[in-house]
């Protein structure tokens, strides 16, 4: 078990380690071997001859072609080692090619058109119902003109109803 005063010695001690490292030059690499322009370009074997076992290296010089390089890369992938498909690709299957759907699912597709034509069906019967509904709501409330009688009753405004009477004889108002 360490003490609270153990682990900062131990933090100081690796921060200041850390610090030194960091203030020494990192080894220096190997220098890299200029290329002469003078000297002429690596022998290589004819790319058709090549196998994943043959050595690529000479063909990243830089006096090699372009078309070169890239011809023997394009042999080093072609190896079965590289053209493995790992089966995790959404998209590897052919979809171009049609197969006919079996009659099991053909017939399940059937009925669920049967389903969705019923469910239209419905819908268009449930739609006329509440439109006869508010048909039949309108005629409820809008009030119905009363047909013009001849009479004395609607034509002068001296028949209109008597207002009751309280106790003292006079009318309410």
């Amino acid at each position: 078990m360490t003490t609270r005063d153990d682990s900062k010695e131990a933090f100081l001690e690796r921060w200041s380690r850390m610090k030194q490292e960091a203030k020494d030059p990192p080894p220096e690499k190997a220098p890299e071997k200029a290329v002469d322009p003078k000297a002429p370009p690596p022998e290589l074997p004819p790319v058709d001859k090549l196998t994943i076992d043959s050595d690529f290296r000479a063909f990243f010089h830089p006096k090699v072609g372009e078309d070169v390089r890239r011809a023997a890369l394009k042999k080093l992938f072609s190896d079965p080692r590289f053209n493995v498909m790992d089966g995790l690709d959404v998209y590897i299957d052919d979809y171009s090619k049609n197969e006919p759907i079996p009659p099991e699912m053909m017939a399940g597709l059937r009925q669920a058109q049967n389903i969705l034509q019923w469910a239209k069906e419905d819908a268009e019967e449930r739609k006329r119902k509440e439109l006869e509904q508010a048909a039949a709501q309108q005629e409820l409330e809008s009030p119905v003109a009363p047909a013009a009688q001849p009479g004395p009753q609607a034509a002068t405004p001296e028949a209109a109803p008597a207002l009751p009477n309280d106790a003292g004889g006079r009318a309410k108002s």
